[in-house]
Order: C-alpha cells, then structure tokens, then sequence
C-alpha cells in the first residue's frame, strides 16, 4: 500500500478539504491511503471519517515557524514510508516543502487552492510572497492546482502545473434537485411560497455576513415572506448574532452551525448568497451548480467558478439594495435539464470520479 501524507492547516468543512476529502472516498484503499498533517490540537469535523477510512492525523500545533519545520523534519524522517507529501497550505507551502526536502522526501507536490492574496499589508505581501513562491517553485518535485488563476498566483509561468478542478460527486448531487427539494421546507415546516436563502462559510470578515444580513433587513422592511440560513461557524459569529438581534430579525435568520448535509440544504432552497470580499475556488459553488440551485456571489470571485450551467450570477457588493432587487432575476433565469447541466459540468472536468484516477497517476508518475 502507497500512503499519501497531505499537509494542510485543518481537516475542517472548507473548501480544499472537502475536495480532497471527495477524493480520498473515491481511491481504492487497498492500493492507497492518504494521511494528513494538521496544525491544531482541537478535533478536526473530517477526523472521525478519516480514521473510519484508515487514515492518520498527525497534529502539530506550532505556530512558531521554526518549531514547526523541526516537527514536520522529524515526522518525516521517522517515518520512511511517506515518498510523497502532498502540500495544501498555498504561501506556507514553501517551509513544509523544505522540510520534506531536508528529510529527504522524493515526491515534493505543492498545491495552489487560491486564487487571491488574503494579506492587506502590500510590504509584508511582497517580500513574504516573493520569498515563499521562490521556495515552493525551485524545492517542490510537481505542482498541482485546481485552476488557471490559482496557479498563477502561485506557480511561476515555466512550470508544468497539473490542473485538477475542486471535483464533487456530479451524479449523486444531481439527482437532489429532485429528491430533496423539499428538504428545508419539511425540516424547518415551511410552506412552499417562503423565500428560503442560504449562506454557507465560516464567519469570518472575507465572507461578508454582514452585507447578507443587510439583504435580510431590507427584505423584511419589504414585506417579503423568507428565511436565511447560515451554514458554517467561526469568530465572528457572537457578533454577527447580535447584529441580527440589534435588527429584530431573529425569526428571519437562523444559525445551524457546521453541517454534513449543506447539498440537501442547497437543493430545498431558493438561493445561494455569496457576497464574499475574496475567494479562492469555491467548491461549494461546484456543489451548488451540480445541486442545481441558483447563486448570486460577489463579482470580486473568479469568473472560473461559473461552468456555464445558467446558475452564476455575479453582481458588485456595493449596496445591499442591489442585491434584493437582483433576487427576483434570479429566480426567473432560464433553466437548464438536469441531465444537460451533469453532463456540462463533467466534460469540464470537475467530477470526482474521472479526476481521482488523473491524481492516482499524477502520484505513480516520475
């Protein structure tokens, strides 16, 4: 058995570990196991599944930059039978890989998720950059990223980067356009006639929640008959509670935390909001164009993340207003059969199925 050993801040519902998650359901796991290295202490939402799976979590909780490239020298050396060590964490690639380096490892893969740079501080952004993409691109082995932009950001133009879209399972989410359409509906017993819209991600300040709750008041001030869910959690959260508070819309906003059934919500809702100030790509916008729900996200998003399935619509986030008056367009765009959008989104390369065996002979090759 080959063992894999994936290095990535967390195994929590984000974006690059739910497409790497798709994937490792998908391998046969009696050739293959993937492993991974997590800097926390605290349990991790995949790490129960991970280990039902056969796979191991190492966790490093080390801020220190030093500190950290000991342990991961250390986790390598002792154990030999990592030969690759696939790397996700986009800037801080550059001090995991020159660990595996200095231990040794023969397959050093650097994966660029994002699209954008998060740092605000442009000085900072130069020198940190221009110094970690000089590491990753002369001591990674091969490079992988889930799109052309991504790979730009992170990649330098000479190298061959193999493209893997962040896959789902095209066929399974597909069908819960039918199946689960009144999933939300049944769940919270809602009549068919309510506005229900749904955001999913970490509260955190790039995902803009609160721009959403401005849409929930306007709505309400409107008369409009709708509930918003929020599907995810993080530090901003009590805050964003309060808010909701301050604006009476408690009844209107509901909080469900981290959840293993966000296609289903996606399937008996309305509308996906993503009003985000940045973004890499988003698997969730591949979940929700295979589920078949319309979203309408922020226009500072990659135009990548739009497969051409009629269910993107992209719109500026300077005003909230925009967006309420965008949501009835919407709601009201041409819609497409549900074999003709499976079928579109799987020639585009983002099923898990055909892009699981691509990475298998990714780690066979030389």
């Amino acid at each position: 058995m080959k063992r894999i050993l994936h290095i990535t801040g967390s195994m929590n519902r984000a974006g690059a570990e739910t497409m790497l998650m798709n994937l490792y359901r998908e391998i046969d796991r009696t050739e293959y196991q993937f492993d991974f290295v997590v800097f926390t202490n605290k349990k991790t939402d995949y790490e129960d599944e991970i280990i039902s799976l056969g796979g191991r979590i190492y966790k490093i909780n080390e801020s220190n930059p030093l500190k950290r490239f000991k342990a991961l020298k250390h986790l390598f050396i002792t154990n030999e039978d990592y030969q690759i060590v696939h790397c996700h964490t986009n800037f801080s690639n550059a001090l995991h890989l020159l660990a595996a380096k200095f231990a040794k490892v023969k397959k050093r893969i650097a994966h660029s998720h994002n699209t954008v740079d998060k740092s605000h501080n442009k000085t900072i952004r130069f020198f940190y950059h221009s110094i970690s993409k000089f590491i990753i691109n002369n001591v990674a082995t091969h490079f992988v990223s889930c799109g052309q932009e991504a790979s730009d950001l992170l990649f330098y133009k000479n190298k061959k980067v193999l493209l893997i879209p962040n896959s789902v399972d095209v066929t399974s989410l597909s069908n819960f356009e039918n199946t689960h359409k009144n999933y939300v509906n049944e769940m919270f017993n809602l009549e068919s006639t309510v506005l229900k819209l749904i955001q999913v991600g970490r509260f955190q300040n790039e995902k803009n929640h609160e721009f959403t709750i401005e849409i929930a008041n306007l709505l309400k001030s409107k008369g409009v008959n709708f509930k918003m869910f929020f599907l995810g959690v993080g530090e901003l959260e009590h805050i964003l509670k309060n808010k909701v508070s301050e604006l009476n819309l408690e009844k209107e906003v509901v909080f469900l935390g981290i959840r293993s059934d966000v296609p289903e919500f996606m399937a008996g809702s309305d509308i996906l909001l993503m009003p985000s100030l940045y973004e890499g790509f988003p698997v969730v916008l591949v979940e929700s164009q295979a589920v078949g729900i319309p979203s309408l996200i922020s226009d500072l998003i990659s135009r990548e993340v739009d497969l051409g399935v009629g269910k993107i619509f992209f719109e500026d986030i300077t005003k909230p207003q925009i967006w309420v008056d965008q949501i009835n367009n919407v709601m009201n765009s041409k819609k497409i059969s549900t074999i003709d959008r499976l079928d579109i989104i799987t020639k585009k390369g983002f099923d898990t199925k055909s892009n699981v065996q691509f990475l298998l002979e990714f780690y066979n090759s030389n």
